[in-house]
């Protein structure tokens, strides 16, 4: 890695660990709560303990006066829930585009497996090329998934991160496959650090209960969006989160911390 890439990265997290809040969600299925007044979002995050939050290029000026010192990272591909297939992530940014809004890092989603993969490959090839350039770290966001996939499928998963690590990427986020046993073969696929995605919101201490099994898996942190900015306490949700991924606490700890 350059000079840069590490004190870039060293930015987005705390010690090597990740607690990043993904934002960029109002381009997929619109401003829902948590994302209108995405300003006292961020705030709340950023006081709460998250290393860095994360949002499609537009939304620059609404993150750097809220961030309170944190990271940014700026994503860099997107699809609709409207659009005809939520899977096909198309580009929606450049690396030099984020260097001048004032990113930390950049980020792009891949489905690995999908009808759309060959395409991002070539995505994600680009962008990292690009980014070498300007010694900016690459969160490549690869999950697999698609026709036959299955996404809590370790070999699978852990299929995902190694392209990650193959086309360049710095650091790689997946989904959770279910156990920390199963998401241990997730990490040791790769040298890479890689993050859990929060996924589909549950239960305050189902969600804990990941992010524990994660890192009790090796994983480097979380990416964890709509279990945080959806929830009623986004500060509280990522206090907790972050009680287990910077303090290594329990769930239990963790809850009671957070007063949740």
């Amino acid at each position: 890695m350059s000079t840069g890439i590490d004190a870039r990265l060293a930015r987005i997290g705390t010690d090597g660990r990740i607690l990043n809040v993904p934002m960029d969600h109002g381009i997929t299925i619109g401003a829902t709560p948590g994302l209108k007044r995405i300003e006292d979002t961020i705030d709340a995050v950023t006081r709460g303990g998250a290393d860095s939050v994360l949002t499609q290029k537009g939304l620059a000026r609404r993150v750097h006066p809220n961030k309170n010192g944190k990271g940014y990272i700026i994503h860099l591909n997107a699809s609709t829930t409207l659009g005809p297939d939520t899977n096909d992530k198309r580009v929606t940014g450049t690396v030099a585009e984020a260097v001048r809004l004032g990113a930390d890092a950049v980020s792009l989603h891949m489905n690995v497996g999908s009808d759309s993969e060959p395409k991002q490959i070539e995505q994600l090839a680009g962008i990292t090329r690009d980014a070498a350039e300007y010694g900016m770290p690459v969160l490549a966001m690869t999950y697999a998934r698609g026709p036959g996939v299955d996404e809590d499928n370790a070999d699978q998963a852990g299929h995902a991160v190694r392209l990650a690590e193959e086309v360049g990427a710095d650091v790689a986020k997946t989904g959770y496959t279910g156990s920390a046993q199963s998401f241990k073969e997730v990490v040791n696929s790769t040298e890479l650090p890689v993050i859990m995605a929060g996924g589909n919101p549950q239960s305050d201490r189902d969600m804990l209960e990941n992010v524990r099994g994660a890192m009790d898996a090796g994983a480097a942190g979380v990416s964890m969006g709509r279990s945080i900015f959806q929830h009623e306490d986004p500060e509280a949700m990522t206090r907790a989160v972050s009680s287990i991924v910077h303090s290594d606490n329990g769930v239990d700890e963790s809850l009671e911390r957070a007063k949740l």
